[in-house]
């Protein structure tokens, strides 16, 4: 029960540092896919999943870990009119759920609302987009918006793998959209992760290079578990 509250009383406070802050959307596509009827994703990094609370839709599907962490951030979703859908990728050869929750996903977006994925969650590598991006896109028949976040005034978690970032009371916060990327007709799922993971980490690198890492995944590199 304590833990529930406390759980409230963080969505409260990530709701009041909301009404606090400035959203500034820049290169937005929704608006054109939604006359188009064209169905999208978000792909994000894990570091910008506090403030991408604050930018997504109305009813937006969101993976939530079924961790105690996760169990957290229901409240700030759902306050935040968002769908949260229990489970994490694969850890130690064990299943946490990821399967199911990404087959969740992509039944939730072809209602034909978005969903979101924290690509490089929930243990990393920082910045390596795992495949479910580009799986729930190819059949969730919908193209991914890579979006990079950057806060005029943030704590950062320089200690956390991710970097996560919390923007400032009173800040602005600047969403950056790349191109909407579309999977193409017989295209390998691995193929497709590169695209989305390759201009997701050019987006960081002009929008904020301070905060972008100077590595590049190489093409070969292991695939992760969705």
């Amino acid at each position: 029960m304590m833990r529930m509250v406390l759980a409230w009383l963080l969505a409260l406070a990530f709701w009041l540092l909301r009404a606090s802050c400035r959203i500034r959307m820049h290169n937005d596509p929704r608006p054109e896919l939604r006359r188009a009827g064209r169905r999208y994703v978000y792909s994000i990094l894990h570091a910008h999943q506090l403030m991408a609370v604050f930018c997504r839709d109305p009813g937006t599907g969101a993976m939530v870990s079924r961790s105690s962490d996760g169990e957290a951030m229901v409240p700030t979703l759902k306050l935040n009119r968002l769908v949260p859908i229990r489970g994490s990728a694969r850890q130690a050869g064990r299943d946490k759920g990821g399967r199911k929750a990404l087959s969740a996903l992509i039944a939730h977006v072809q209602t034909g609302r978005p969903a979101c994925l924290t690509v490089d969650g929930p243990r990393g590598p920082r910045n390596r987009a795992h495949k479910g991006i580009g799986k729930l896109s190819q059949e969730g028949d919908a193209v991914v918006l890579n979006l990079i976040l950057v806060p005029s005034r943030r704590w950062i978690f320089t200690r956390a793998w991710d970097r996560l970032q919390i923007p400032q009371p009173f800040s602005r916060i600047d969403g950056y959209f790349c191109e909407p990327i579309e999977p193409q007709a017989g295209e390998p799922l691995e193929a497709y992760r590169q695209r989305i993971e390759a201009s997701l980490n050019a987006e960081e690198r002009l929008r904020d290079p301070a905060e972008a890492p100077a590595f590049a995944f190489p093409a070969a590199s292991l695939e992760q578990a969705a």
